[in-house]
């Protein structure tokens, strides 16, 4: 999923980089309202409401809101920077990196939150805006790795996209439809495993609690390894066989 770039990228290496991805900002963004009582996976909310508490002059509010915004720019932006500085590098390598700082920082939330959390307002916060700095890491390097056809937490460009691109695909001047249904395909992945996500991610929280977070990592760390099992299946036949004989 992590290896190959734009044009090089197969249908199945982005429908399943688009579910992945869009199942893990599902289960984040809904666990993250009901835990703490707001949404983690996007910005689209928190600009209304930076507006809304502008006019009404509430400085703390303001101030989180814009730390929270920040969060999320600055994850894009590490992620961005990270895959141009080793541009010349392994693309899987490179991909791996923002992924993993990822998987770091919401492993360190669900330890938090699992074991020393108390519910106060300060403490959400910070969470939230760690959980927003993971979601800029993710939504840039998808984003960047599959050519901007993949935005796994941009749901109101997704439906944009989706309406645009039925539209194109059922017109009668229409001549390609092919590479439209492609990308057809990868939308409706984005949006039905967000929803999927966030149904697990409701369901559990419920069940387990804060618990429900250690399962994002594991969930990013078979994104992390998926190119390698191929490569690792090679190994152990080549060594069987070698032994055999």
């Amino acid at each position: 999923m992590l290896r190959n770039t734009k044009g090089d990228r197969s249908l199945k290496e982005n429908v399943m980089l688009a579910a992945s991805t869009a199942f893990v900002a599902g289960v984040i963004n809904v666990a993250g309202v009901i835990a703490f009582f707001a949404f983690s996976s996007n910005i689209t909310g928190h600009v209304a409401n930076l507006a809304k508490h502008i006019v009404s002059l509430d400085l703390n509010d303001i101030t989180t809101l814009i730390l929270w915004l920040f969060a999320f720019f600055l994850g894009a932006f590490l992620s961005s920077y990270i895959i141009k500085s080793h541009k010349k590098g392994s693309p899987y390598r490179t991909h791996s990196v923002p992924i993993m700082i990822e998987m770091l920082v919401l492993f360190a939330v669900a330890l938090y939150s699992d074991l020393f959390y108390h519910g106060g307002p300060v403490e959400s916060e910070i969470i939230i805006g760690c959980i927003l700095f993971s979601m800029g890491l993710q939504n840039s390097v998808v984003s960047i790795i599959s050519g901007g056809l993949v935005k796994s937490a941009h749901l109101t460009g997704l439906m944009t996209d989706m309406g645009a691109e039925t539209a194109e695909y059922l017109h009668p001047k229409t001549n390609d439809r092919v590479v439209i249904k492609h990308k057809l395909y990868v939308r409706c992945a984005i949006f039905f495993f967000h929803i999927f996500g966030g149904l697990v991610g409701a369901y559990f929280f419920y069940l387990y609690k804060f618990e429900v977070f250690y399962a994002v990592p594991l969930i990013l760390l078979i994104i992390i390894y998926y190119d390698l099992f191929p490569l690792w299946i090679h190994r152990i036949m080549h060594r069987f066989k070698r032994t055999s004989h």
